[in-house]
């Protein structure tokens, strides 16, 4: 599969570390297996993408430019960051695909060659939406996305479901 994904886009709380609840810039620690995840990734030349809800932003709890910075600082290529609460009714705000939209267009992507790894089913019906691969990790609360919305996901078919995103990359290149 390796050599059809051009890109992986990573949901931030729950995934690359955290607990599936917000944590702002400069508190936030990285799972350990994380950066063996982007190296793997990085060294078969596949772009590697943080795409995140972050309500906090417009509420004026953090920057953008300050969850830009830090995910750029673990290693990811580019970060798209919903800033907007449920309320605001945006288009990037998963589960809308408005934020795999943009980086397709930025950096030259077919989404359908492209994989989504996150914790939550908003991750999953974003990628779902553009055809892309849709890979759920048991950290964060996917276990809980899996009891809550079983009856959803199956609907929409996920193609893997690890254990972590070590494990999810793994998958993809294998």
């Amino acid at each position: 599969m390796k050599n059809i994904i051009q890109a992986v886009f990573i949901d931030r709380d729950g995934t690359i570390g955290g607990d599936g609840e917000v944590i702002y810039p400069g508190e936030f620690t990285l799972y350990p297996f994380t950066k063996n995840a982007f190296k793997l990734l990085k060294k078969e030349n596949i772009k590697i993408f943080a795409f995140t809800n972050q309500p906090g932003i417009s509420l004026g709890n953090s920057t953008e430019d300050r969850f830009v910075k830090e995910l750029l600082d673990f290693g990811l290529e580019d970060a798209y960051i919903c800033p907007h609460t449920p309320e605001q009714c945006c288009m990037c705000r998963k589960p809308e695909a408005g934020l795999l939209l943009k980086a397709a267009v930025k950096h030259g992507l077919d989404l359908s060659r492209c994989a989504v790894i996150g914790d939550r089913l908003t991750d999953m019906l974003a990628a779902d939406k553009v055809h892309a691969r849709k890979i759920l990790v048991m950290t964060g609360v996917g276990k809980e996305s899996v009891r809550e919305y079983q009856d959803k996901l199956l609907k929409i078919e996920l193609d893997y479901i690890a254990a972590n995103l070590l494990g999810a990359v793994e998958w993809i290149l294998e």
